[in-house]
């Protein structure tokens, strides 16, 4: 009611005017009552009598300006948004200088309506009068705001959203999604008379999403929300407010899903959680950070996203602010950290937008982020704008609106999707997800270390244990190559190498079965295992910097198992003369062999062989084939 407070104010303020319009003193007794009647009905919240008493007066009275604006702010304090601009264009029409902040009302009201054009011209037109400081600052920021919907909405940017369908959204609240990295499984929060609860939902075989149902293992008499579901579906993050192990209002609560159940919900204690609020968390894909909105000191405005860092003991560090150019000295909440790991989304009342909150991207380059780009319109609008999330390949967004309430109905929240356009897509991803088996008795190996090595510097390795079942699944985002390589106690390890640098988009992820040979097993003799990530200079026998790190496992392997003596092979495709392919091969092989020894294995338990190109694995059609036979390998011999 704060604008028609304001023109109560302005209307007992009034005074004669020798003009063409009538105030408040000056109106005939019929008239006066009429707007005494409109006046106790607005006190006691009566608004359509108000409205009715003022249409009344307006029919008697055109011109009275007083009961123009008083309708016209009626109507902007209950949306009638279209009928409050007419009001304040004819009383603006009657007398523009008669009340310099109905111009600035006007300005509100077509901003509201996103009319920014418009909203531009009136908010300059009242910056002009000469308001007091307070309202200048704020006219000002609307201008700015107004500027920047006025070039948003100039250059519109595609947006045709569409529901999840009835599965998913029902006539109570929907909201927040979160996704595993196969899209397969949706967990979202669902408020029915006031308790939040999780529910998920399953991909059919018509990938279409399954009728949802009550996360049952994890909801509780509390409420459970705002929750991050990790890329490999196996951790949960949420968000709990108003309970009796809170450290603040609203704290961050995870929980783990080991040995077929979802282990008992963990409460980290500081300084992860504090006092005061922390919720909306985000885990990144390789569930190393876990990014999160809290108003805790040391921000730069009310409520800003920071990020922590999990411990190797798996407990949670420090938070770090993200501080400029995420923070601003308003709000910044909901963050999405995709998992390309380098693409961050969030909304924001601080940086230029449309609305009270706006949606914007930012992207993390050369270790720091760049400037935050608006989403624009109308993704975008006047309104404040919820929580983003982004697909996995980066082509679909989602997000709540509450557009389908029927007036005069409880709020109706609902999960819609669209699709992404591309300037505001994340980097492509894809990911490795596989077994580790017994290679003679086929069974799951569990805990298995699964480990990958960005090349060329970038992020620490990432290390998994496989779980009960020997799976796992690690993300990849495009545009870095990978080393890949695969342990477990008493096996031969396996190594795979990803190239992915100049990858623009993925068609499918990687799938491995992969079958470990048993160091102690009879039938090792003689098994190839390919060292993939052991790289040469072209056409030469230099062994690559990036090779050490996989032949110092392969001395490792044998300072372990001092009883093992293997074979070096060198192959090459079929690419020059055959003569100097083999030379090449024995070259290579000797190469690795002198790097062994001089790691301090015993050169009697080593031997090497070149075989030229005599021995291809696939094809050489193709320069993939050719390079699958341009192989380094070793076998373990008698």
């Amino acid at each position: 009611m704060k604008y028609l407070i304001t023109l109560l104010l302005i209307v007992f303020s009034s005074y004669a005017w020798s003009q063409d319009f009538l105030t408040t003193e000056q109106l005939d007794r019929r008239s006066a009552k009429l707007y005494e009647q409109a006046y106790n009905h607005v006190k006691v919240q009566q608004w359509s009598k108000a409205i009715t008493c003022l249409d009344q007066l307006l029919e008697r009275r055109p011109n009275a300006i007083d009961a123009l604006l008083f309708r016209a702010g009626i109507n902007h304090d209950k949306g009638n948004l279209a009928a409050a601009e007419r009001d304040f264009e004819s009383a603006l029409l009657l007398s523009s200088d008669y009340e310099p902040l109905s111009v600035y009302q006007l300005a509100i009201t077509e901003y509201k309506q996103e009319k920014y054009t418009e909203a531009v011209d009136h908010f300059e037109a009242y910056l002009k009068s000469n308001p007091d400081q307070k309202r200048k600052k704020r006219a000002e920021n609307y201008l700015s705001k107004a500027k920047t919907g006025a070039q948003l909405k100039a250059n519109p940017v595609p947006f045709e959203p569409q529901s999840l369908g009835e599965n998913i959204n029902t006539k109570g609240k929907e909201y927040l999604p979160s996704f595993t990295a196969d899209g397969q499984l949706l967990v979202y929060t669902v408020n029915y008379d006031g308790q939040e609860d999780f529910y998920f939902s399953i991909k059919d075989e018509n990938d279409e999403w399954q009728k949802g149902r009550p996360f049952e293992e994890i909801n509780t008499p509390a409420n459970e929300g705002a929750q991050s579901i990790s890329a490999n579906g196996k951790t949960l993050v949420f968000t709990g407010c108003q309970r009796k192990d809170g450290l603040g209002s609203c704290d961050l609560y995870y929980t783990e899903y080991k040995n077929g159940k979802w282990t008992d919900t963990k409460h980290p204690e500081e300084p992860l959680n504090t006092r005061f609020w922390e919720s909306q968390p985000s885990l990144s894909s390789n569930g190393r950070w876990l990014f999160f909105a809290s108003d805790r000191p040391g921000g730069l405005g009310g409520n800003d996203i920071w990020a922590s860092a999990r411990q190797k003991n798996g407990s949670w560090g420090k938070p770090v602010n993200l501080g400029t150019p995420i923070n601003t000295s308003g709000n910044e909440e909901s963050p999405f950290i995709h998992p390309d790991g380098q693409t961050l989304y969030f909304m924001s009342d601080g940086h230029p937008g449309l609305g009270g909150y706006d949606l914007f991207l930012a992207r993390f380059e050369n270790g720091q982020y760049k400037t935050p780009q608006n989403l624009g319109y109308p993704i975008n609008t006047a309104a404040s704008e919820g929580a983003l999330v982004v697909s996995f390949d980066g082509k679909t967004a989602y997000y709540t609106t509450n557009e389908k309430t029927i007036p005069g109905q409880k709020q109706n929240f609902d999960i819609y999707q669209f699709p992404l356009y591309p300037a505001a897509q994340p980097k492509p991803v894809t990911y490795v997800s596989g077994k580790i088996i017994d290679s003679e008795t086929e069974k799951a190996i569990a805990h298995a270390f699964v480990r990958v090595k960005e090349e060329g510097g970038g992020q620490a390795p990432i290390s998994i244990e496989t779980d009960e079942y020997g799976y796992f699944m690690i993300v990849l985002p495009a545009g870095k190559n990978y080393q890949f390589r695969v342990d477990a106690e008493n096996y031969l390890f396996f190594s795979e190498r990803f190239e992915l640098k100049d990858v623009n988009n993925f068609e499918e992820p990687f799938h491995l079965q992969i079958s470990l040979q048993a160091v102690g097993s009879s039938s090792i003799t003689g098994k190839e295992v390919i060292l993939h990530n052991v790289l040469f200079e072209s056409n030469s026998s230099e062994l690559l910097e990036t090779s050490a790190e996989e032949l110092n496992r392969l001395v490792q392997l044998l300072e372990q198992n001092t009883d093992l003596h293997i074979r070096i092979n060198g192959h090459t495709d079929n690419i020059g003369d055959e003569n100097d392919n083999q030379i090449l091969s024995e070259n290579r092989a000797k190469a690795v062999t002198e790097f062994l020894i001089q790691a301090g294995i015993a050169k009697e338990r080593l031997r090497s062989k070149g075989y030229g190109e005599s021995q291809p694995i696939t094809d050489n059609e193709t320069e993939e084939g050719r390079a699958k036979n341009r192989r380094t390998s070793f076998e373990v011999v008698d």
